[in-house]
Order: structure tokens, then C-alpha cells, then sequence
């Protein structure tokens, strides 16, 4: 049976000795999170996540989610306790202001505890996260009114939230949204249509639930400049905040998924539902894209949370295993075979998701923290700059964390070879579940397309000059440092790469948007490989000040091994972005 231990001396080590949390003391938020609140605050979430979430994870997988003939869901065993039990430690409202019943903590530790959830038990870590996405968004566009009503019992965990996009014949395309929302003399509206694919769309765990829902409102313009946001919720709610009858809004099905069987992914009918306009008219999009960009992070903890607990388990049985002889003769002669660590290839790939693992953790906080400066900054270039680089960085976060967790959860399963095919054993539902991070919450190749198209030449590109500006300038200082020289000067081959195939995009993609369609994947991966080398280069030079610390020493072999073996792709990728559009768009359609 599969076991996760929520890495938090990993996460320490980056907060304090990397990221260097304790000076941002200044900002709001921050002012008590001393390193010995932040150790405790992750060892209490760790032990809920270890004892409580983790082993309901393969018995949530097999039993999954039922639906009733009245449309009622049912979780699986365990979940209803399990979630009273995250609810009442307070998690949900960890970042929430206080004003709402939230503990005000900083972002950068919620995106800790995200992590050590999703590591535990994925399914059951996207209720409570979804629920903290459609707070955001009710946060930052949602009247008084609204807050009021709905904000502290989401916070406090008594209701959840979901996002309502996807319809049967659009997904990405949101300007084809069909569901329609009729003004009524009251002010309210009445919203008829159907979604699909709705994570934690109907369940038992919360006695509401808050759905935020895209639709047209009658007469609107068409396409994405004609869509609002509305707040439906699954029982309407009486002046003085009590429940009272039952909307009409109802799951019509549950999909059967290749993964997260645990988490309730259903069809939501709306039938002239009762739901109130959050924000403008025909202001939809911007509102709701606070909750998908919180979701898109989320979802790229969610590849890193399965690829850390995919990794933990396969370097325990490779530890285990015993499996021929060692290339240069036995290690353990009194036993007949060694255990497969011993072999090379094992190793590389166990060194492989390791090290993307832990990169993807550093550069993961290190862009949660941007989202916490954001919005606690006094000043407001600090917080311009911080929103720059969030943005750049939320594409790169969402699709690199994503396909590094499956391809760790791959390589693991490799690692235990059949058995690792085999049900019982535990390891193939990481992989069933790390596939699904790749497609929500915007496929990878939207990302992609996202990077080079929007946020590349957004405000004249001064994210990424930023970016880069930053990156040359932590390349200067430590360009004469010996001891950092293995990180630096691979690192600064592949900056040169970045640099070219930005140039490239600059000169070729403008007048021939194909090129840029064509490179846009090959280009989020080189940028994702040049940051997260940037992360290793920062964490190997914090290593090297701890001196003869296991947990350096550790990160400092890991360090090499991704600058020898990981990071030189981006020479692979500069020469795919380069090669243009030609040989992707030359077969004719009819042809394939």
C-alpha cells in the first residue's frame, strides 16, 4: 500500500534559507510568521495530510463517487469525517483576511498545505481547494452584499464553491457559452443550460454549495465580450443567512474518469435557476480569471504533490527490491541479488523526478510568494513588478509542475516494473491521477500559447525583460564563485538559449503566427527548464552556506545532477523552437 510523507524539512529549507521569508516581516500578514509558527503550522497540516487524508487515497479511488436517482452524490467512505476534520483546523481560510473569518496567513503558505494535501489524497484536496478559488474571485469582484452572504461560511468550510465553464460543445473556446441568464424584476437572474466536467459539482460533504457560473445574459453581444458571472448556489439563502429551498440547479450525472474517482466531476443542469450577478454585465471573463488563475497553480501543486509522492515510494522499494548484481560486484553478497538502487538506470530516474520535484517546489512557492507581495505590497511599483512576473510565471507553473508530476509518476511506476502495473500495489493510480493536471484548468498547450501570445508582449514585454534582467544579474554576481561555477555556467548556457528563442519569436512569429503556434510548447519548456535552473542555482548557493548539513549536501548532488542531465534539453528545444512552422502545418488535413 502507497505511503506519503508530507516533505516539510524540504519546504522549510526553502522558505528560510532560500526564499528568505523572514524579510518580508514588513508586509501584512507576515508580521508573526517566525520560522518556529511556519515549522509548526506545517507539521500540524502534515500530520492531518499523513493520518487523516493519505489513507483514504486508494480506498477513495476504488469506491468512488455515486449518484442517487434524485441527483444527490455520495463521497466515499471516510470523506465526510476527513473533511470536518480539514474544515475544523481552519485550512480552508488560511489565506482568507480576517475580516471573513480567515487566519490572514500568507499565500505562499497555503500553496504549502495545497501540496501536502494533493500529495495525500488528490481527489480529496480539490474540494476544499475549489472552494478557496470561488472565495478569491468573490474576494476581488463580489459585492458587499454577496461577501457577506456567502464569504464566512466558505471560509469556515460549512459551504464550498466550484467553477461552472465547460458546456457540451465549448471548453477553452468560452466565447461559444450558450447558457443564458433572464433579468428578472428583482434584480436577480434565472440561468438555463448545462456544464459539464465540474469538479465537486454536487457532494455531501458541506451543507451548500456556492456555484460560480458563466453565462449570457439575454441580448448581450456575442462571443467572450458577452459573458458574466453569476453566484447560484445549490440552496438559495434567506436575508439572515439560513438556507432555505432548493435551486434548480442538479447533477445529471457523475463522469466515470481515468482518475481522481473520489472527487465528483458531474454535468450540472441549470434550470431557470435562481443566481445574482457578481461584478459588471458582460464582465464575466475578468472576474472569473481570478479563480482560474488561482486554479491554475493549484492544479500546478497538484502534478507536484503526485510526483513527490509517486518518488517517495518508488526510492522506498528500490531500497527493497532485489534485482541482480551491481555493475561493479555485489554490495550485499549475503543476500542473493542487490537491491535495485545499486543499478544506474534506476538511479537516473529516480535522480530525475527528484530533481524536478524539488525544482518545481522551489520555483512553486517562490511564485506563490509574488501572489502574496501582490497583494500586501505598500508600494505599488513592488506590487506591479510582483504581478508581472505572477503572470509570466502561472503558464510555465501550471503546465512544467503538471507533465513533470506525470512523467514522475511514470518513471516511479517504472521503477517497480510489473508490479507496478498491478492494482493492488497502489503505484498506477498515481499516474491515472497525475494525467487529468495536464488538461484542466487549460490544457498545456494552451498555456503554451498563453506564454508567447499574452504574456510575452504584454506591456511591451516587460515582464520578461524584467525576467531576464533578473536572471543576468544572478549570473554576474556569482560568475567568478568556484564553488557555484557547475550551476552557474550551465545555467548560463541555457539563459543564452531563452534569450535566442525570444529573439527568434520577436523576428519570426509576428508576420507568421503559425511559428508561433508551432513553438509555443517547445518554448514554455525551455523557459520552465531556465527556471527552474535558476531555482537550483539559488538553492545550491543556499546549500553551500549551511556547510556540512545532510539536507545540503543532498540538495547540492541534486543540483549537479540537473544541470548535467536536465537542463542541457534547453539546447533540444532552442533548435525545435527555431525550426519554425513548416514541417507541423505542411500536410494537407484530409492527409492524416
Amino acid at each position: 500500500m502507497p505511503v506519503y510523507k508530507a516533505p516539510v524539512a524540504d519546504v522549510m529549507f526553502l522558505l528560510e534559507d532560500v526564499l528568505e521569508i523572514g524579510r518580508y516581516s514588513g508586509l501584512p500578514g507576515f508580521e508573526d510568521v517566525s520560522a518556529d509558527t511556519v515549522r509548526a503550522i506545517l507539521v500540524e497540516g502534515a500530520r492531518l495530510c499523513e493520518a487523516v487524508l493519505q489513507p483514504l487515497n486508494a480506498s477513495g479511488d476504488r469506491e468512488g463517487c455515486h449518484r442517487a436517482e434524485d441527483g444527490s452524490v455520495t463521497t466515499p467512505k471516510g470523506f465526510r469525517e476527513a473533511y470536518e476534520a480539514y474544515r475544523a483546523g481552519g485550512w480552508i481560510g488560511l489565506p482568507v483576511p480576517t475580516a471573513f473569518g480567515g487566519l490572514g496567513l500568507p499565500a505562499v503558505l497555503n500553496a504549502v498545505m495545497q501540496e501536502f494535501a494533493s500529495g495525500a489524497n488528490l481527489a480529496f484536496g480539490m474540494y476544499p481547494g475549489l472552494t478557496q478559488g470561488a472565495i478569491a474571485a468573490l474576494l476581488e469582484h463580489g459585492s458587499d452584499e454577496q461577501k457577506a452572504t456567502y464569504l464566512p461560511k466558505m471560509v469556515s468550510g460549512e459551504w464550498s464553491g466550484t467553477m461552472n465553464l465547460t458546456e457540451p460543445h465549448c471548453g477553452t473556446d468560452l466565447g461559444l457559452i450558450r447558457t443564458r441568464a433572464a433579468k428578472q424584476p428583482d434584480g436577480s437572474y434565472r440561468l438555463s443550460g448545462q456544464k459539464i466536467f465540474i469538479s465537486a459539482g454536487e457532494h455531501d460533504l458541506t451543507d451548500n454549495i456556492v456555484h460560480l457560473v458563466l453565462a449570457r445574459i439575454e441580448g448581450a453581444p456575442a462571443g467572450t465580450k458577452g459573458i458574466s458571472l453569476f453566484v447560484c448556489p445549490k440552496f438559495l439563502v434567506g436575508a439572515d443567512g439560513t438556507i432555505g429551498a432548493r435551486n434548480a440547479v442538479t447533477c445529471g450525472k457523475i463522469e466515470e474518469k481515468m482518475g481522481i474517482h473520489a472527487n465528483a466531476t458531474c454535468v450540472m443542469n441549470y434550470d431557470g435557476a435562481s443566481a445574482w450577478l457578481v461584478g459588471e454585465e458582460n464582465r464575466g471573463l475578468p472576474a472569473m480569471f481570478v479563480m482560474m488563475n488561482e486554479a491554475r497553480l493549484a492544479v500546478g501543486v497538484q502534478g507536484l504533490a503526485v510526483g513527490e509522492a509517486a518518488y517517495q515510494n518508488a526510492a522506498a522499494y528500490a531500497k527493497e527490491r532485489l534485482q541482480g548484481r551491481a555493475l561493479t560486484g555485489a554490495k550485499q553478497a549475503d543476500k542473493p541479488a542487490d537491491p535495485i538502487i545499486v543499478h544506474p538506470d534506476v538511479r537516473r530516474m529516480l535522480m530525475t523526478v527528484r530533481a524536478l520535484n524539488e525544482g518545481g517546489r522551489a520555483l512553486m512557492l517562490e511564485t506563490a510568494l509574488q501572489a502574496d507581495i501582490h497583494r500586501r505590497a505598500a508600494d505599488e511599483a513592488t506590487r506591479r513588478a510582483a504581478d508581472d512576473r505572477l503572470g509570466l510565471m502561472t503558464p510555465i507553473v501550471k503546465a512544467m509542475l503538471t507533465e513533470n508530476g506525470l512523467r514522475g509518476a511514470i518513471e516511479s511506476q517504472q521503477v517497480f516494473g510489473g508490479h507496478g502495473y498491478v492494482a493492488e500495489v497502489g503505484v498506477e493510480q498515481f499516474v491515472r491521477d497525475a494525467r487529468i493536471t495536464l488538461i484542466y484548468e487549460g490544457a498545456n498547450g494552451i498555456q503554451a500559447l498563453d506564454l508567447v501570445g499574452r504574456k510575452l508582449p504584454k506591456d511591451g514585454g516587460r515582464a520578461m525583460m524584467a525576467y531576464l534582467g533578473e536572471l543576468q544579474a544572478f549570473l554576474g554576481r556569482h560568475a567568478a564563485d568556484e564553488a557555484l561555477k557547475p550551476h552557474i555556467d550551465p545555467l548560463k548556457v541555457s539563459a543564452g538559449h531563452l534569450q535566442q528563442a525570444t529573439m527568434w519569436l520577436m523576428q519570426n512569429a509576428l508576420g507568421k503566427p503559425d511559428n508561433a503556434g508551432a513553438a509555443s510548447t517547445d518554448y514554455l519548456h525551455l523557459f520552465g527548464l531556465v527556471a527552474l535552473g535558476h531555482m537550483w542555482a539559488r538553492m545550491a548557493k543556499a546549500a553551500l552556506a549551511k556547510g556540512d548539513d545532510p539536507l545540503a549536501r543532498a540538495k547540492l548532488v541534486t543540483a549537479r545532477f540537473f544541470a548535467e542531465r536536465l537542463l542541457p534539453e534547453t539546447g533540444l528545444r532552442l533548435a525545435r523552437v527555431s525550426a519554425g512552422a513548416g514541417g507541423v502545418m505542411a500536410l494537407p488535413a484530409e492527409m492524416f
